[in-house]
């Protein structure tokens, strides 16, 4: 059959490539429905990449995180309509102690492989997730984000000791309402404090316990956070980190999910001195799809927050539409652009 990919050649330039390709057998088809843009896919689009990255991964198709309709399945595993969650991790091999988001040999789309802004993709159907009935779509074409944070929890619930009466995040940003909106479900009795910047962005996390601009920490900083979650990335994530390392109870976890161009310096001196763990988590897994489409699904309340993170949804019907959405989520100061894919 034949089928358009939409390729990201240059910063800023996209090209159309039709092609004509064969399903291989046990393939799905799928026609994506809503695709959400990432700030990982804006980095690309601007060039906010370093050369030799860019000339390494494009030309690409760009979007990792999309919801699709099912074409065809010659697995009878889905039907035809059925909505879907493709994970865009794709794994060559199975390791018993390196999960799968983890392993170099595996592929993941819109990064150096071809993402979802595609007329049609086909994908394995155990790489699809079905859409729970009573989530919108808008919100299930970011569900690979909300997965990402899962993922992070269901590590640390394995990493952390048990005292978890005082969660704290710091980040104001999407991934920040996302992770302390998961923590607010999956440990309801918890205290929950976010951290930021930007009283604004901090204004939509009304589920919180406390809301804290990250100058205004209290002076009697013991035991203020049990545990803690970095989720600011960039520039800013060297102070968010020591900050935490600084005000966290002593043998405490700190997981980091904030992605930094440039290392930032940790005090390690204090890590040492307090004996905390501090991991990293990236991406995620078909499991961790299914774990959060699971809790949407047994919460609608929380699915009703995050449809605050639905910022703008545009039509995107031609090449035009699609650098108007990229150029409208580069305006976007909180939430997350989607595109109704109808091209």
């Amino acid at each position: 059959m034949i089928s358009v990919t939409y390729r990201l050649t240059a910063p800023g330039m996209i090209q159309p490539d039709c092609r004509e390709f064969e399903l291989q057998p046990r393939e799905a088809l799928l026609r994506p429905l809503y695709l959400s843009i990432c700030r990982a896919d804006q980095r690309y689009y601007q060039g906010n990449r370093p050369p030799e990255v860019l000339a390494k991964k494009l030309p690409m198709a760009l979007i990792h995180e999309c919801c699709a309709t099912v074409v065809y399945d010659p697995t009878g595993t889905f039907k035809k309509g059925d909505t879907v969650v493709p994970c865009p991790n794709v794994p060559s091999e199975v390791d018993a102690f390196i999960a799968e988001n983890y392993l170099p040999s595996s592929k993941f789309r819109s990064s150096g492989y071809d993402g979802f802004m595609q007329e049609y993709v086909a994908v394995q159907p155990e790489r699809l997730t079905k859409a729970p009935a009573n989530i919108p779509p808008q919100v299930l074409a970011f569900l690979e984000l909300i997965s990402v944070s899962m993922h992070a929890l269901t590590r640390f619930d394995a990493i952390a000791h048990g005292r978890r009466e005082k969660l704290a995040v710091w980040g104001d940003g999407n991934l920040g309402f996302i992770h302390s909106l998961l923590l607010r479900y999956l440990y309801p009795q918890a205290e929950i404090t976010v951290l930021g910047v930007d009283e604004e962005k901090l204004s939509y996390f009304t589920f919180c316990d406390r809301r804290m601009h990250v100058n205004d920490l209290p002076k009697d900083k013991s035991r203020f956070c049990d545990h803690a979650f970095e989720c600011v990335g960039g520039q800013a994530a060297q102070y968010a980190i020591n900050q935490m390392i600084d005000v966290i109870s002593p043998e405490a976890t700190i997981s980091l999910l904030g992605v930094s161009e440039n290392p930032p310096p940790v005090n390690t001196r204090l890590v040492l001195e307090k004996g905390l763990r501090l991991f990293g988590s990236s991406r995620s897994g078909v499991a961790d799809f299914q774990a959060a489409a699971d809790l949407l699904a047994q919460n609608p309340k929380a699915a009703a927050y995050l449809e605050q993170l639905v910022g703008e949804v545009i039509p995107v019907r031609s090449l035009p539409d699609i650098h108007k959405a990229f150029a409208a989520d580069n305006h976007l100061r909180f939430g997350k652009t989607v595109m109704s894919w109808e091209i």
